[in-house]
């Protein structure tokens, strides 16, 4: 644990979900793996990728697209992932119906296996901890289901991006925590991983900031958080 900034009297913590309490990373590989499978099963083959499967490389432009024409979308990536599979389905030749029903059918698919995985018992067992001793909250810019990964029991409040409330570094969520939680923005510890997202995001709010690298998946800060921890755990030393 290395602090860079003095840390003033907190009385509630916000975290971010996604390597943050768990490693993402091996879930979305095995999730976008799964929708090939889907994909396949659904639609001709192969498709007009270099791979012959619909993988990242055929959906990508019809995520620009999407955002092209409702640059919010960017805001919420499970509305962007629905209208993205609307717009490859259509340009596969499915009439606007077609479409719209596979796309949600996909989405619902997508979302139980982004969801399904287990989170640490010792993660359960820091959460559970940490609640106790203070009203906690998540800010999350994904969309993963923490009902489904047994975790929203520990938090006062969950917040995802979305039309309203922009993806961090916006202030929107860390306004909303504080707001809900009738706080003063320094009063609240925004812990997270991504140096831009969660770090500044939170800094530029006036909230107080702990940068977790314990997943190391390449967002480095570049502005000093309050105290740098490799695991989430470490935490429980001062709150």
């Amino acid at each position: 644990m290395q602090f860079f900034r003095q840390l003033k009297p907190i009385k509630a913590l916000s975290f971010d979900l996604d390597d943050t309490l768990y490693s993402n990373h091996p879930v979305m590989l095995a999730t976008y793996q799964k929708m090939l499978g889907f994909f396949a099963e659904h639609l001709p083959m192969p498709a007009p990728t270099q791979s012959g499967q619909y993988d990242h490389s055929y959906w990508f432009n019809f995520r620009n697209q999407a955002i092209a024409l409702q640059p919010e979308l960017k805001h919420d990536v499970t509305e962007l992932r629905r209208i993205s599979y609307r717009l490859g389905l259509i340009e596969l030749g499915l009439d606007q119906q077609q479409a719209l029903t596979l796309a949600d059918l996909a989405l619902d698919y997508f979302s139980t296996e982004r969801s399904n995985f287990s989170v640490p018992d010792d993660i359960h067992q820091f959460l559970s901890q940490i609640s106790a001793r203070y009203p906690i909250v998540a800010i999350s810019n994904g969309n993963v289901d923490t009902t489904a990964i047994g975790i929203d029991r520990y938090f006062t409040y969950i917040y995802h991006a979305n039309y309203q409330d922009r993806q961090k570094p916006a202030p929107d969520m860390f306004k909303r925590a504080c707001r809900d939680l009738a706080i003063a923005p320094q009063q609240l510890l925004h812990v997270g991983d991504c140096g831009n997202s969660d770090i500044k995001g939170a800094l530029a709010f006036g909230c107080q900031a702990a940068w977790v690298s314990q997943f190391n998946v390449g967002k480095p800060i570049k502005i000093l958080p309050t105290l740098a921890v490799t695991n989430v755990k470490a935490l429980t030393a001062f709150c």
